[in-house]
């Protein structure tokens, strides 16, 4: 029995229970079994780093590298600046005429049908110039006269207000003649700052130009340009390509075209309502609504900030106040109605990211900035969300759990 239970440990190699260790253990063994326990007695050195700081300066330098490359982009962006506005402005174009050439294209060619929908643009838009034009000039006479009046009545309610600012109409004559003077020995300085600038006038025509242009064969052969474009791309990067380009291209058109509609009903809402409360120059007041719409959350209170004035110079306190109402009750109905009716989903921005966007946007670029800020925005966060595919969301009461599992300090109150 001795025998066989000494063969068996010798055969298996491990100890009986209760035994001492085997004393012939190789010194090879035990400078393995020592490195394992401790890397420094074969002479290799830990890393003193510890991981989470490896973690974070990992992830530090990524996120330098992707600042760097975003702001290549705009720094490039910016050396064609002209280039970048006349594609935004022609893609824009193309959004809001391609429903029209559809339209046309089912009775006849295309490209008949592409020149028509562009006449049929200029013709609205000139025709709109036309009528502001006409509706100041008819009323700028009687807006005139109307405006020294309330001008007046603005004065003596600034006298008559706890402020008791004592102005009087010789002050204010008085502050316009010495803008009159100013005007006059400034002259030259201006006229030259006119000249200098004329180069900025020449890029406007050009840029719409170069717009135009674009939009033409964006709109005659949009589908064979985008094609052509991808069969230059390797074979397995065709298909994310061409899923990107369909999302950013469905929701940036869902956003020219969504606010082309909504910026005219608010232009034409704000027309009818400054023509029953008889505002001279509604109509142009309300072109200003027009365009102050293209302009997210900063656009429709300054247009309606310049025609509350217009209506307290020309009709008092009361009729701005129901101007400021009425068009209060305009953005609303925007907000809650027409943004879902009309975009749907197609641009689904929370509010607070919408707000940092135009405010960054205006930070960088000025109005254009501002303009452009929000479907850049929209169409990037499309792109992302199309070809990234998240995690399952955590649902509430994986939530619950994992705050019960938290350990609370006992001297810190809970409800």
């Amino acid at each position: 029995m001795t025998n066989g239970a000494a063969g068996d440990q010798a055969t298996t190699g491990a100890p009986s229970p209760g035994s001492k260790p085997p004393s012939g253990v190789s010194p090879a063994a035990r400078r393995v079994a020592g490195a394992r326990r401790n890397p420094s007695v074969v002479g290799v050195t830990p890393d003193p780093v510890p991981l989470w700081l490896r973690t974070t300066a990992g992830w530090i330098w990524r996120l330098l590298l992707l600042i760097v490359g975003v702001a290549l982009v705009f720094w490039a962006t910016s050396q064609v600046r002209l280039l970048f506005i006349a594609l935004f402005i022609a893609f824009v174009f193309t959004s809001v005429l391609r429903p029209v050439v559809k339209a046309f294209d089912r009775v006849m060619w295309r490209w008949l049908a592409v020149l028509l929908a562009l006449l049929l643009a200029i013709a609205v838009f000139g025709g709109l110039v036309t009528y502001v034009v006409a509706s100041v000039a008819g009323q700028w006479t009687d807006l005139a006269n109307q405006f020294n009046q309330g001008v007046q009545q603005i004065l003596d309610f600034l006298n008559g207000s706890p402020f008791h600012l004592n102005l009087q109409t010789s002050d204010l004559n008085d502050w316009i003649e010495k803008g009159r003077t100013w005007l006059t020995d400034h002259s030259g300085d201006i006229a030259s700052t006119a000249f200098s600038q004329a180069g900025s006038v020449a890029e406007v025509f050009t840029g719409l130009a170069l717009a135009i242009f674009c939009t033409i064969f964006f709109l005659a052969r949009g589908t064979e340009m985008w094609t052509w474009f991808l069969n230059q791309m390797p074979a397995r990067s065709r298909e994310p390509l061409m899923a990107a380009g369909g999302a950013g291209w469905y929701t940036f058109s869902g956003y020219a075209r969504g606010t082309v509609i909504i910026a005219l009903t608010d232009g034409v809402l704000a027309g009818i309502w400054l023509t029953i409360l008889r505002v001279p120059l509604a109509a142009p007041l309300a072109v200003l609504v027009f365009i102050g719409a293209f302009i997210p959350l900063i656009g429709a209170p300054l247009a309606m900030v310049v025609a509350m004035i217009v209506a307290l110079a020309t009709h008092g306190v009361w009729s701005a106040v129901l101007v400021g109402l009425g068009i209060a009750l305009i953005g609303q109905l925007e907000g809650h109605v027409l943004q879902p009716l009309v975009m749907g989903r197609q641009v689904s921005l929370h509010p607070v990211v919408v707000a940092c966007s135009v405010t960054a946007g205006t930070l960088i670029g000025g109005l254009l900035g501002a303009i452009i800020a929000v479907p850049l925005v929209a169409v990037t966060w499309s792109v992302y969300s199309r070809l990234h595919t998240p995690d399952p969301p955590m649902g509430a009461d994986e939530q619950d759990e994992a705050e019960d599992e938290v350990d609370v300090p006992s001297d810190v109150p809970t409800d």
